[in-house]
């Protein structure tokens, strides 16, 4: 049996004149994610992505696994192809699917006819492949609103494709296609998320990390590397950048009001990760900031913040509240890894009651008072480490 993987198209199937690029986008994407296991044909007709092997032992498992992760496909299938030809149909059906009809009652079979040229109609095909199956299986009975197994048949252009039920895809836009951006990842249960949900809308990402020896320690960046790379199956490879930000966190410390130090260094850090966005050529920042989280994330804070820099600040979790972030954070496997207790940086030196309304024009005066804060800033830009993550890396931190 010749078996291929089929990857159904979501929102991608109503950008209209525009959809050529982005499913030239997604087969770039599924070749990438492919290329380890093995070789594969991917090519796209009827709003369908197919995935066909051409070489014998690819282990199947492992590329369902690597492409279910894919933005934008809506669902997907393991399937095998045949010929058009009910007697063969039948018999591939009960040869690929025989077995998941054992130890389950009921079981309905759904056909599609985008081939009309094939002579039977859909409800023709339903109900006399039901027959056969249900002759082969005895104890089975049909049940068309709640089965406990389908087994569906696609009569397409270039054959008969027969499988059980699609298996829901991860949907949004393929990585890439709304742009780049630089997603600012804290080693918190927040950033990753933030950069999930944001590469689920197309954005492709790099990240940045702001740590602070010896308060933040090896250990703590190793964490944050692991929490990038863990996310890599969704966003694809990508970039860590991890800024020394000792010398201006200190100087912000010993400088400034104590009420106002968290926004103070929340606007450093943004204009620092302005200069390397630029540079990545990434057009927006992203944070996984939600709203009244904490005392850095009222409205009044955040409009100092996003004073400090000229980039779009985008922030998918701003409405969310922290049960959604953590079911979603289950979802992508990074909770785990988050809550490791390390420290990082946006929690050493918290002031004990922060000011949670602050004016920009008091902040602006509180920098004015800091005149070495940004050759601080320019040297810990200079001083930035990036780290390459693959998604065929593995992850090498165990907490």
């Amino acid at each position: 049996m010749r078996e291929v993987i089929m990857g159904y198209q979501g929102e991608m199937s109503l950008k209209g004149l525009n959809r050529n690029q982005f499913e030239s986008t997604m087969m770039k994407i599924l070749r990438y994610r492919l290329k380890t296991v093995g070789k594969f044909r991917v090519y796209c007709t009827q709003s369908t992505f197919y995935m066909e092997p051409e070489e014998e032992d690819i282990d199947m498992d492992l590329a369902f696994e690597r492409v279910s992760k894919v933005f934008g496909l809506a669902a997907l299938s393991r399937a095998v192809v045949c010929e058009k030809d009910f007697d063969t149909i039948c018999q591939t059906a009960e040869d690929y699917l025989g077995d998941s009809l054992h130890g389950i009652k009921t079981f309905k079979v759904e056909a599609r006819r985008s081939d009309k040229t094939f002579p039977m109609t859909s409800p023709e095909l339903m109900r006399e492949l039901g027959a056969y199956l249900l002759g082969r299986h005895n104890y089975l009975r049909v049940d068309v609103k709640n089965p406990q197994f389908k087994v569906i048949v696609e009569i397409r252009d270039y054959g008969a494709y027969i499988h059980g039920p699609k298996i829901p895809g991860e949907g949004g836009l393929p990585v890439g296609t709304s742009g780049r951006a630089l997603n600012m990842l804290s080693g918190g249960i927040d950033s990753p998320v933030a950069a999930y949900r944001m590469a689920k809308r197309g954005l492709g990402l790099d990240h940045i990390h702001f740590a602070s020896p010896p308060y933040t320690s090896e250990r703590a960046k190793l964490k944050v590397k692991a929490l990038a790379q863990l996310i890599t199956p969704y966003t694809g490879s990508t970039n860590l950048f991890v800024v020394p930000y000792t010398k201006p966190q200190e100087y912000i410390r010993d400088n400034a009001p104590d009420v106002l130090f968290t926004v103070l260094m929340r606007r450093s850090m943004m204009r620092i990760a302005n200069i390397i966005a630029r540079k990545q050529g990434c057009e927006a920042l992203v944070t996984g900031e939600s709203l009244a989280q904490v005392a850095s994330q009222t409205v009044k804070a955040l409009q100092c913040t996003d004073a400090a820099q000229d980039l779009p600040i985008l922030r998918p979790l701003i409405g969310m509240d922290k049960t959604e972030i953590v079911e979603t954070a289950r979802h992508i496997n990074t909770f785990e890894t988050s809550i490791l207790p390390y420290e990082d940086c946006c929690t050493i030196f918290t002031p004990p009651h922060p000011k949670i309304r602050p004016e920009l024009s008091e902040i602006l005066e509180a920098e004015a008072g800091m005149p070495g804060l940004a050759e601080l800033e320019a040297e810990a830009t200079e001083a930035t480490e990036r780290i390459r993550l693959r998604i065929t890396d593995d992850v090498e931190f165990e907490g």
